[in-house]
């Protein structure tokens, strides 16, 4: 098709009307939002990357995906942080406004997003628009984050959300906690550009990318011997079987 070309973050959603398996060369990423999208990526699957693409394409802007080195809320990592990093890069490379920011694994320590945006003000500066993406587990999750609160002070939120996520309020379906309800009151924007007007507070609900994968999912089933491949780019997959990584995989033996 002339003006576009194949893309690496093939996904569906009901609001698009083209196929946005297919990078169009003349859109422009001239948003001026600082976009994160931070996240242990072990490994890094499709459904990273659909929502990597989705939020590039909806918002303008390049998409910085952070690993993290010792994420506070969960078990540690599968793959060490070299290996995961190296997954990232084989995972966006040639795709367009998508790019590797290791400044996590170069901090000792746990890793706070507070920290995290910290630092990211004290380099942008106080009026620069700074947002992270997030899925809707993770938001509804908010409350368990270290100084959450402080959060809305220093970014705004991009929220993907998951089929049946309870994430805007949508009808039928159990809200957030209390506690995060009352923080994100009055907070939702209903356009984009919003958020690069202001520096940080806002939370945008994401043109869902419809991916059922998880990093989970893909450990598990490699660990039960189950098909896998067709959740992580070509390379990625490549990477795991060669270096035997997840549950005691054989180097370069795996199921398809």
């Amino acid at each position: 098709m002339p003006g576009l070309r194949w893309s690496a973050c093939c996904w569906r959603s009901p609001r698009r009307v083209r196929c946005a398996c297919w990078w169009p060369e003349a859109l422009r990423l001239d948003s001026s939002l600082h976009l994160y999208y931070g996240g242990t990526f072990d490994p890094v699957h499709n459904g990273h990357l659909a929502i990597a693409c989705s939020a590039r394409d909806e918002l303008r802007c390049t998409v910085r995906l952070m690993p993290a080195a010792d994420p506070p809320h969960r078990a540690p990592p599968g793959a060490d942080a070299g290996q995961r990093v190296h997954m990232l890069e084989l995972a966006v490379a040639g795709e367009p406004g998508l790019v590797v920011d290791p400044r996590e694994l170069q901090r000792e320590g746990r890793s706070y997003s507070i920290d995290t945006l910290r630092q990211l003000r004290a380099e942008l500066g106080p009026e620069a628009p700074v947002a992270l993406l997030i899925g809707a587990d993770s938001y509804l999750g908010l409350p368990t984050w270290h100084q959450w609160r402080d959060l809305f002070g220093l970014a705004h939120f991009v929220v993907a959300p998951r089929p049946g996520s309870a994430v805007g309020g949508q009808a039928g379906e159990a809200g957030p906690a209390p506690e995060l309800a009352a923080v994100s009151a009055g907070r939702w924007s209903a356009s984009a550009a919003e958020l690069e007007r202001l520096p940080a507070g806002r939370l945008f609900l994401l043109d869902p990318p419809l991916r059922p994968e998880s990093a989970s999912e893909v450990r598990g089933r490699i660990a039960a011997g189950r098909p896998w491949k067709s959740l992580v780019p070509p390379a990625v997959a490549a990477y795991i079987v060669s270096h035997g990584l997840y549950a005691g995989l054989a180097p370069g033996r795996s199921p398809l």
